[in-house]
């Protein structure tokens, strides 16, 4: 596991990236409710974060995550939220979705979670020390909730925004990758200009430190094509669509891996804006 530098503000991609801001409705909005459905595989499936994440943010922000008051927005079913809770902040999890918030309310009945989204927080004025957004700010405006961000954060505060992406120099992922490009006729290239061309905040507002951490799961086969199954642009395209590639892939992943053990290889994307004291 490694942590590396880089420039600011773009994030990285991985082989099914979910829509850029500027894609036409309905798709974007079907994309983002397509959770929903799925929140209990969702949960059961997607990779975590790694300790080095969560370092990493500390030594950005000068301060522990122990007693720090943090809005986790986009929560989903608390995946970030539990690790952050974990490392002894006090975080209330904001969730737009009912399905999800539903799923989250069931495997973290300790955490608070509310309604709400990052364009329009329900948070009051300088209430907590972090925001973070793990693996959801491509679903807001960053015109709205980068000034939402700035609202509800104290002096000195943050704004955290991460990523999990596939480590494309990994052979079998980037075949992968290539994969569902074609059977999804998706144009890999375009939205990875797309996701490396969003500026995570266009108006330049705060000024964004970028981080990478790179780690790595082992999994059976089974979780990571649930894994899979669980991006929305699986979920959007139906069961049998979906169902006729996950088959194809199985085969595969057993050729690359024949006992049945799958190691997914990602780089954590981290963007970190510090507010004015």
């Amino acid at each position: 596991m490694t942590t590396s530098p880089s420039a600011h503000h773009p994030a990285g991609a991985d082989p099914t990236p979910d829509p850029p801001a500027d894609t036409p409705e309905p798709t974007r909005s079907a994309r983002a409710h397509s959770f929903n459905a799925a929140a209990a595989q969702y949960a059961a499936n997607r990779p975590s974060y790694p300790p080095a994440l969560f370092d990493t943010i500390e030594d950005l922000t000068g301060r522990p995550l122990t007693g720090t008051r943090v809005a986790d927005v986009g929560a989903g079913t608390g995946i970030a939220t539990a690790l952050l809770h974990a490392r002894g902040a006090d975080v209330v999890a904001v969730e737009p979705g009912d399905g999800m918030a539903a799923q989250f309310r069931r495997t973290r009945p300790d955490i608070p979670v509310i309604r709400g989204t990052g364009d329009d927080l329900p948070l009051a004025d300088a209430s907590v020390d972090l925001v973070t957004y793990a693996q959801a700010w491509h679903w807001t405006d960053p015109a709205r909730a980068v000034p939402e961000a700035v609202r509800v954060l104290r002096p000195g505060g943050a704004l955290a925004l991460w990523w999990n992406t596939d480590a494309l120099d990994v052979p079998w992922i980037a075949e992968a990758a290539a994969r569902i490009a074609r059977h999804f006729d998706i144009d890999v290239s375009a939205e990875k200009r797309n996701v490396d061309a969003r500026a995570a905040d266009p108006a330049g507002l705060l000024d964004f430190t970028r981080r990478t951490v790179r780690w790595s799961r082992r999994v059976p086969v089974d979780t990571h094509l649930a894994n899979l199954g669980s991006h929305s642009v699986f979920l959007v395209h139906g069961a049998e669509h979906t169902a006729s590639f996950l088959a194809e892939e199985r085969e595969h992943l057993l050729r690359a891996f024949p006992n049945g053990s799958v190691e997914e290889v990602y780089e954590v994307v981290l963007l970190l804006a510090m507010t004015p004291a």
